[in-house]
């Protein structure tokens, strides 16, 4: 990130702050690198189940992961498939859909022990999550079953008065491509759900 002279001070405590607020299992409302979205600590169980009630989703319907790294990401997985080098060190966001997760609120891992976890690249989230050193939630800024936000600006009521913390940060900007989705079948081999 490309802090001005006299900025890093007030990054660095603005951080500070949001790493507390997520350490008590408050919800933020943040720019990603794909689009708007609700973060919160992926390993508070009760954190997780804020973000649902926020969105209006059943709680089957298994939520993101972003780690800031592949050293994190191992940390959470038995097993890594070196096939997927490709996918998760290219510069598009890839999600990639992984089998058998530890150490992630059991709220937030899909039915058939699977988990959705995207290596993210971005100027806020990335030392964000560093700085915290867990991976984190980030499920769309909409009702369930509303259309995305494409900017800040269209994002619901709800959505905004629900939260605790609004980033503000990159609010006039329209969203770029969603993510790639990746599966890893339990022999292994790789499925592209969308590219």
């Amino acid at each position: 990130m490309l802090i001005k002279q006299g900025e890093s001070r007030i990054f660095v405590s603005s951080m500070e702050k949001i790493i507390k607020m997520l350490e008590a299992g408050r919800l933020l409302l943040a720019p990603t690198d794909t689009i708007w979205g609700i973060l919160c600590d992926a390993t508070n169980p009760q954190a997780v189940e804020q973000v649902y009630a926020l969105k209006k989703r059943p709680d089957s319907k298994a939520m993101v992961c972003m780690v800031s790294d592949i050293e994190m990401l191992k940390k959470h997985l038995d097993d890594l498939p070196r096939k997927l080098d490709q996918y998760i060190n290219d510069h598009r966001p890839t999600t990639v859909i992984y089998n058998h997760p530890k150490g992630i609120a059991n709220n937030a891992i899909a039915q058939e022990n699977t988990v959705a976890i995207r290596i993210v690249n971005h100027h806020f989230c990335t030392p964000l999550i560093q700085a915290f050193g867990k991976p984190l939630i980030s499920t769309s800024a909409n009702i369930s079953g509303a259309p995305h936000p494409q900017k800040f600006s269209d994002i619901d009521i709800e959505i905004l008065n629900g939260v605790d913390h609004i980033v503000a940060m990159d609010q006039e900007k329209t969203n770029g491509q969603p993510s790639r989705i990746i599966k890893i079948e339990p022999t292994g081999e790789i499925t592209i759900l969308r590219d």
